[in-house]
């Protein structure tokens, strides 16, 4: 298993769901998790703290870059480094392009890509100043798909693939690579939700024949935020079970 001792790693929107999962994998990792969350994250963490990792909570409002700067400057004079960023947090609000309101496009755009670009901004130049650093950014397959009732949503996971291009293309020389992953059709709250006739017809569109799992994707995150990806970077990994060979 990819190791990460010593290092230091943000998962925004960790809390819960995918960021959840990473948190567990990086922690088991043996990195030391930093979870950014609007939730009260303190539970998740006292958890995977019972279970031998090093991990703490910061309530933070990524669309706000004060709340930001403040979390870094702790997390700084906690450990004096942050090698990893996982920019996970995001937020849906579904309706039809006709009835979506402007603060339903607003608010999906100042989460999912404008909270990307606030975070970048503050821990970029500490990666740069260390000269490492490994950022990973979080599309979807509705990114490259569509889906109805999604424009806001599909716009910001789009948005993500061209911010994460032109980022890695301005990092590269610092010794930062910069990454997406789009995940596909995975548990969650939300589609433990859905009828199971709904659950059932997105399966079948999937070649491997499950649905994907939050640890799925945190391994996906593990393997682009190791030292041995370092020539991986512009890059959108599609982690959906080969949904989009169909």
């Amino acid at each position: 298993m990819t190791k990460l001792d010593g290092q230091v790693a943000i998962i925004t929107g960790g809390t819960q769901g995918i960021g959840e999962g990473a948190s567990e994998v990086f922690c088991e990792a043996g990195a030391k998790v930093v979870i950014w969350d609007v939730l009260d994250g303190q539970p998740t963490a006292a958890r995977i703290t019972e279970q031998g990792g090093e991990i703490f909570f910061q309530k933070v409002d990524i669309t706000q870059r004060s709340q930001v700067e403040t979390a870094v400057a702790e997390i700084m004079t906690r450990y004096g480094r942050i090698d990893i960023l996982i920019n996970n947090a995001g937020i849906i609000r579904d309706k039809s392009f006709l009835k979506m309101t402007d603060e339903e496009w607003h608010s999906v755009l100042n989460v999912n890509l404008s909270g990307a670009f606030n975070t970048c901004k503050v821990v970029v130049p500490i990666m740069r100043e260390a000269k490492y650093g490994r950022i990973i950014n979080t599309s979807s397959i509705n990114g490259t798909m569509g889906a109805f009732g999604q424009t806001n949503y599909a716009a910001t996971k789009a948005g993500i693939v061209g911010f994460t291009k032109s980022l890695a293309r301005e990092t590269g020389k610092y010794g930062i690579t910069v990454n997406a992953v789009a995940p596909g059709f995975i548990k969650s709250e939300m589609s433990d939700s859905m009828p199971k006739k709904v659950i059932d017809a997105g399966i079948a569109m999937i070649p491997v024949g499950r649905i994907g799992t939050a640890h799925d994707i945190g391994h996906a995150y593990l393997f682009l935020a190791s030292k041995e990806a370092g020539f991986v970077t512009a890059f959108t990994l599609h982690v959906n079970g080969g949904a989009l060979a169909i």
